[in-house]
C-alpha cells in the first residue's frame, strides 16, 4: 500500500486557526486545566500592567452565564490603527501570535503570561469575546466570535477612567468542561497577588443557585466575594503558607536587591515541621522544576549556613558540613525574581536556564542573609541547631536504608511476607491493592487476578510521616512494606524506572477510619514518592456503599443519588433488602471483586497534582496532618458540607 507525501499534504493554517486545531500546544490541554489558564492569560495581562506600575486595581468576575470579566485600571490597550497590519491595535493583540509589548520597543521591562500569545489565544478558543477599552477620555468596544472581529474597534463613548475590560466565553466545541471552579481561581488570584505586593485583586462570582439544579451540580460558590491585596508581598506569601505550622522564630527572613538586570526578592522563615517547602517564580510565573534562580538560593544558604555554624564552633572540626537537605529541613522559603528575558527549558515553562539569574541570587541573598544572621544570633542558633539535628537524624536514616541494602541483599530482594505478588513481571501490567485489615486483605487475595494483581495488607495506621523524621519513617514495618513492594526506593534513592506496578490502589473502608488512613498514604506518597503522584501511578479504590436486592436480581449503588435513582427504577417496597456496608470486610470474596477490583466493572479515582499549585497542596497537608488543631477544625468546619457518604458510625 502506497501513499504520496507532497506539497499538497502540507497543511497552511491561517492565522487562529492553528489554535483552534490544535490548542493543547498553547494552553497545556482542554481540560479543566487548560479551561482555568485561558483566565490566567488575560490576568497576566492586567499583572503586567502593575509591574510596569500603571495598575493597582484587578477584578476578576465569573459571570452569570460562566463568562469571565477582568478588569483592570492600567493604561489600556492603544486603539492607534497598527501601519504595519492596517487594523487597530486591540485587533492586533486579540487576532495576531507573538503580537504585544513584550517583544522589545519599551512596552514592557519584564511580563508573564505566553509571551505574547495570550489575548489572542484566549480569542481563539472563545465563542465570543468582548474588549473594551477606556483611555484619553474615550471608550472603545470591539467584539469576536471564535477568533474573528464581527467588526471594526468602535468609539462608543466617554470615559474619565482608563483601562481594559475583556468578557470571555470559553468555547464548547474545544473544552471538555466549561464551568469554571472558583476555588481554583482563588488559589492561582492569591498567589498573583502575593506575587505583586501592593496590588489588588478581586474575585466574584455572580452565579446563581437556580431551583431544580441536582445537589451535586449547584455552584455552591454564588455570590462570594474575595479581596486579595498583601502589601507585605511574599513576606505574607510565607506567614500565609506557615500558618498552620508552628514558626522557629518570629522573624520572617527577606532579601530584595538587582543584580545584572535581575531583581530579586526572597522571604523565608523555619518551623518545627520536617518537609521543605521551597517554592520559586520568575515574573510571577510558577516554576515547579526549579531553575538557576532556586540553584542560586540554595548555593547561598548551604554556604551562609556552614560558614556561620564553623565560625560560631557549632561544627567541630571533625564533623562534616551540613547539607541542603539539613539547612531546608523544616523551610518555607519563596523565591521571586523579575528578569526582561526569561529562558526557560521545555515548551511547559517550568525550569528556569538564565545563567545571571543564579549569580544574582546567590550574591543578594549571601550578602543579606550573613548580615542578619550576624545581627540576630539567637535565631541563627536556633536554624543552626534544628539543621544539626536533622544532619544526624540524616545519618541515622542513611544507615537504616544500607542495613537495608545489606539485608535485602543477603535474602536475595526478598519481598514482604504479607505482600500476595502477581505473577507477571511487566509493571504495565501490574496494580497492587493497598489494603486496609487482615479481613479484607484476606478477601482481597482470595477474589484477586492472580497474574495481575497484588495485594498488600496493612495492620493499622501507618506512622504519620507529617511528624516524622525520615530516620523514624524508614523503621515502621508497614512503610518498609510498601518501599520494598513497590520497588523505586525512598527520598533521595527513589528510582521510577524502578516501580514494580503501574497501578497503585488504595482500597479502605468508606467510613472515617478508612479515610484517614488514606489520607495517611497520600501524604506519605506526596513527602517521598512524589513522582508516583506525578505520573499518575495512584489511585483511590471506589468501594460501593449500597448492595440491593430484589427478586434474586442484584444492584449495587456507590452514592445516595446512585441508590436512590436504583430504587427508582425498580420501585419503592418491602422486597427489597438493602444492605449498607460498613467496611471492605462484610465482602466475600465473589462481591469484592464484582465491585471494586474487576477492571471491567471497578471505578476507580485517579490522584492528581497539580505543580502549578504545589503549595497549596502543602498547606492542605499540613493541615489535615499537622499538630497544630485550630488550622485543621477550621478547614473541617468549612469543607464538612461537600463531603457525602461518609460513614461516622
Amino acid at each position: 500500500m502506497s501513499s504520496e507525501y507532497g506539497a499538497d499534504q502540507i497543511q497552511i493554517l491561517e492565522g487562529l486557526e492553528a489554535v483552534r486545531k490544535r490548542p493543547g500546544m498553547y494552553i497545556g490541554s482542554t481540560s479543566i486545566r487548560g479551561l482555568h489558564h485561558l483566565v490566567y492569560e488575560i490576568v497576566d495581562n492586567a499583572v503586567d500592567e502593575a509591574l510596569a506600575g500603571c495598575c493597582d486595581v484587578i477584578d476578576v468576575s465569573i459571570n452569570k452565564d460562566n463568562s469571565i470579566t477582568v478588569v483592570d485600571n492600567g493604561r489600556g490597550i492603544p486603539v492607534e490603527v497598527n501601519k504595519k497590519k492596517g487594523i487597530s491595535t486591540v485587533e492586533v493583540v486579540f487576532t495576531i501570535l507573538h503580537a504585544g509589548g513584550k517583544f522589545g520597543g519599551g512596552g514592557y521591562k519584564v511580563s508573564g503570561g505566553l509571551h505574547g500569545v495570550g489575548a489572542s489565544v484566549v480569542n481563539a478558543l472563545s465563542e465570543w469575546l468582548e474588549v473594551v477599552v477606556e483611555l484619553d477620555g474615550k471608550k472603545y468596544m470591539q467584539r469576536y466570535e471564535r477568533g474573528k472581529a464581527v467588526s471594526p474597534l468602535q468609539e462608543i463613548g466617554v470615559s474619565e477612567r482608563h483601562g481594559s475590560t475583556v468578557t470571555f466565553l470559553p468555547d464548547k466545541q474545544i473544552f471538555e468542561e466549561t464551568v469554571f471552579d472558583y476555588d481554583i481561581l482563588k488559589q492561582r488570584l492569591r498567589e498573583m497577588a502575593f506575587l505583586t505586593k501592593g496590588l489588588k485583586i478581586i474575585l466574584r462570582d455572580e452565579r446563581e443557585n437556580e431551583e431544580g439544579i441536582p445537589e451535586n451540580e449547584i455552584i455552591k460558590t454564588a455570590g462570594y466575594r474575595k479581596e486579595f491585596h498583601y502589601e507585605g508581598g511574599i513576606k505574607e506569601y510565607v506567614e500565609y503558607l506557615n500558618k498552620t505550622k508552628t514558626a522557629l522564630y518570629p522573624d520572617i527572613l527577606y532579601c530584595e536587591g538587582s543584580k545584572e538586570n535581575v531583581y530579586v526578592e526572597v522571604a523565608m522563615q523555619h518551623n518545627d515541621a520536617y518537609s521543605e517547602g521551597c517554592y520559586s517564580f520568575v515574573n510571577n510565573i510558577t516554576t515547579p522544576e526549579g531553575g538557576t534562580h532556586l540553584t542560586g538560593f540554595k548555593n547561598a544558604l548551604t554556604k551562609t549556613f556552614n560558614d556561620y555554624s564553623r565560625s560560631m564552633k557549632f561544627l567541630k572540626e571533625s564533623e562534616q558540613n551540613l547539607t541542603g537537605e539539613d539547612i531546608r529541613e523544616g523551610l518555607t522559603a519563596i523565591i521571586s525574581i523579575k528578569l526582561p528575558e526569561p529562558q526557560f527549558e521545555g515548551q511547559t515553562k517550568q525550569k528556569l536556564g538564565n545563567s545571571e539569574a543564579r549569580g544574582a541570587v546567590e550574591n543578594i541573598v549571601s550578602e543579606q542573609l550573613t548580615y542578619y544572621l550576624e545581627q540576630n544570633p539567637s535565631v541563627a542558633r536556633l536554624i543552626c541547631e534544628k539543621a544539626i539535628m536533622a544532619q544526624r537524624a540524616r545519618d541515622a536514616a542513611r544507615k537504616a536504608r544500607d542495613l537495608t541494602r545489606r539485608k535485602t541483599a543477603l535474602e536475595g530482594m526478598s519481598l514482604p511476607g504479607k505482600l500476595a505478588d502477581c505473577s507477571d513481571k511487566n509493571p504495565e501490567n501490574c496494580e497492587i491493592y493497598i489494603v486496609e485489615g487482615d479481613s479484607a486483605g484476606g478477601s482481597a487475595k482470595t477474589a484477586r487476578s492472580r497474574a495481575t494483581q497484588a495485594i498488600l495488607p496493612l495492620r493499622g495506621k501507618i506512622l504519620n510521616v507529617e511528624k516524622s523524621r525520615l530516620d523514624k519513617i524508614l523503621v515502621n514495618n508497614e512503610i518498609k512494606a510498601m518501599i520494598t513492594a513497590f520497588g523505586t526506593g525512598i527520598s533521595e534513592d527513589f528510582d521510577i524506572k524502578r516501580l514494580r506496578y503501574h497501578k497503585i490502589i488504595i482500597m479502605t473502608d468508606a467510613d472515617v477510619d478508612g479515610a484517614h488512613i488514606s489520607t495517611l498514604l497520600l501524604t506519605f506518597m506526596y513527602r517521598f514518592m512524589p513522582e508516583l503522584i506525578k505520573q499518575g501511578y495512584v489511585y483511590l479504590a471506589q468501594p460501593p456503599l449500597y448492595k440491593l436486592e430484589k427478586n434474586k436480581q442484584v444492584w449495587y449503588a456507590y452514592s445516595d443519588e446512585e441508590l436512590n435513582a436504583i430504587l427508582q427504577e425498580v420501585g419503592r417496597d418491602t422486597n427489597n433488602k438493602i444492605q449498607r456496608y460498613k467496611g471492605l470486610g462484610e465482602m466475600d470474596a465473589e462481591q469484592l471483586w464484582e465491585t471494586t477490583m474487576d477492571p471491567e466493572k471497578r471505578i476507580l479515582l485517579r490522584v492528581v497534582m497539580d505543580e502549578e499549585s504545589s503549595s497549596e497542596i502543602d498547606v492542605t497537608f499540613t493541615t489535615l496532618m499537622g499538630d497544630n488543631v485550630e488550622p485543621r477544625r477550621e478547614f473541617i468546619e468549612a469543607n464538612a458540607k461537600y463531603v457525602k457518604n461518609l460513614d461516622i458510625s
